[in-house]
């Protein structure tokens, strides 16, 4: 992604200070828990998306600093609060928050980043960000509890595994690109369209997501970590529809008991590929992709827009 970053490393380099400054709290512990969160963020693609879309639709101003900080913020915390309720001790190879500083310090970092967020907004009056913000952040809730439900059910349904997936995933990025296009542009047609191209990437990110439990495109060793907490995953869908019964009876005898055995989990991995899962989301994924890109060739040929074009692309060709 050396191109995205030639185009907005200096408005990353600059947001990097903000957020900084955005999350520091007089508190000592909680000063040094953000510290820790800072220390180990993520790629920041979300910001990158809030910039280039900020770009393609204007020049960037403080207002596009705030929404990128507001994006960062909300995501961080709902990272946070989902470690706690998955229960997982790990983030990006850093010992998760509730790891370290245990559950009940977790919930609060979560609740002072989602307020943190919420006075950014509100002090500076940037209402529609936190509007379409707090949208996103409604649809993540209902979409990890849909998943919920339904994997406890184990009800595999395409058209709910998207509505998961666009509701828990795609609906931040699609958030993310349309408070960029928002913060340079005022325009509701601009904002409207950016926010259904982040949709778009987010479907495609989110399935590239499920295939790398497989172990496809020489990305290791496949993990089975989704069957074995019982997720529903498009190749996994597809499978399901398409082998006989008793293969069928199987594979769900296995995700409700035997979704830690190594051999079992084996055996689903193995008929998802043989029953042409992988090709089939794939194949899923890149008309995603192609939609999305379909839609940023609305606007003129810049580099701006070839910088978006790559991220996009990076989504999908991304081997970690």
């Amino acid at each position: 992604m050396n191109f995205v970053k030639d185009i907005i490393g200096e408005e990353l380099d600059t947001f990097e200070k903000k957020f900084a400054d955005a999350v520091r709290s007089q508190t000592p512990m909680l000063d040094r828990i953000m510290k820790y969160i800072i220390k180990r963020k993520g790629k920041q693609m979300r910001p990158m998306f809030v910039f280039l879309s900020a770009k393609l639709n204007g020049e960037i101003n403080e207002s596009t600093y705030r929404a990128a900080a507001l994006v960062e913020l909300l995501h961080t915390a709902t990272l946070v609060h989902d470690d706690v309720v998955d229960e997982s001790f790990e983030r990006r190879g850093f010992f998760s928050i509730n790891a370290v500083w245990k559950n009940k310090i977790a919930v609060l970092v979560g609740d002072y980043l989602l307020s943190k967020g919420l006075l950014l907004s509100t002090s500076n009056e940037d209402f529609k960000h936190l509007h379409i913000l707090t949208e996103a952040v409604k649809q993540m809730s209902e979409g990890e509890l849909l998943q919920m439900e339904k994997s406890r059910k184990l009800n595999l349904n395409e058209d709910i595994y998207f509505e998961i997936i666009k509701s828990k995933t795609a609906s931040l990025l699609s958030s993310a690109c349309a408070v960029g296009a928002y913060s340079t542009s005022k325009d509701e047609n601009a904002t409207n369209k950016m926010k259904l191209f982040g949709e778009k990437v987010g479907i495609a990110f989110q399935i590239k997501d499920d295939l790398f439990d497989y172990g496809v495109e020489d990305v290791g060793k496949p993990t089975g970590n989704d069957i074995k907490e019982k997720k529903l995953t498009l190749p996994l869908i597809y499978t399901l529809n398409k082998v006989d019964k008793s293969i069928k009876k199987r594979i769900i005898y296995i995700l409700k008991n035997e979704n830690k055995n190594k051999e079992s989990v084996r055996f689903v991995i193995d008929s998802v590929i043989q029953q042409g899962g992988i090709k089939y989301a794939q194949d899923k994924m890149n008309n995603y992709r192609d939609e999305a890109l379909k839609i940023l060739y609305e606007f003129d040929k810049t580099p701006v827009r070839d910088a978006l074009e790559e991220l996009v692309r990076f989504t999908t060709d991304r081997k970690y």
